[in-house]
């Protein structure tokens, strides 16, 4: 079974796209998905784009999918950040993910990085075995925060109303 790992192409969203359709499944919460492949296309290969995408095919097929982009630390400079990464259901446990995380791994050193972050749920098992695997440091001090961007028109509309 040949499997090969390349940078993504804007053809691509359309796959990438449904894998992640496909997580939001997994993870039990597929209203969540907002995102569009056209907003995926303008935001990773518009005039600046904001992400890197790499793509696992096999037989000219997607079957998985990384999603990182570039961060910055006050205290360890550049770093870089893997929102995703996605195996179709029936390729899970043949080594693709793997293949997948070993070149965002290779991306982030060529890109200078000085750290790789990424978050896992803490009920996704398989995953946290994955990564344990690689013996990454799993936090657990500190907290995640967000604001959605209806919380921060709202809060932007009060601020200019004082």
């Amino acid at each position: 079974m040949k499997i090969s790992i390349r940078k993504a192409k804007p053809d691509d969203m359309v796959a990438v796209h449904g894998l992640i359709c496909e997580l939001a499944e997994y993870e039990k919460a597929p209203q969540e998905v907002t995102n569009t492949v056209d907003d995926m296309i303008r935001d990773g290969f518009g005039e600046s784009p904001v992400f890197h995408c790499l793509v696992a095919e096999r037989d000219n097929k997607i079957i998985g999918m990384a999603i990182y982009f570039i961060k910055y630390s006050t205290w360890k400079g550049k770093g870089i950040y893997l929102d995703d990464i996605v195996v179709t259901e029936s390729m899970r446990g043949k080594r693709v993910g793997k293949l997948l995380f070993d070149e965002v791994i290779s991306q982030s050193l060529e890109m200078g990085a000085n750290q790789l972050h990424w978050q896992v749920l803490d009920w996704n098992q398989p995953a946290i075995h994955f990564y344990n695997k690689y013996k990454a440091m799993m936090d657990s001090e500190w907290i995640n925060c967000k604001l959605s961007r209806f919380q921060m028109k709202k809060l932007a509309e009060e601020n200019k109303e004082q």
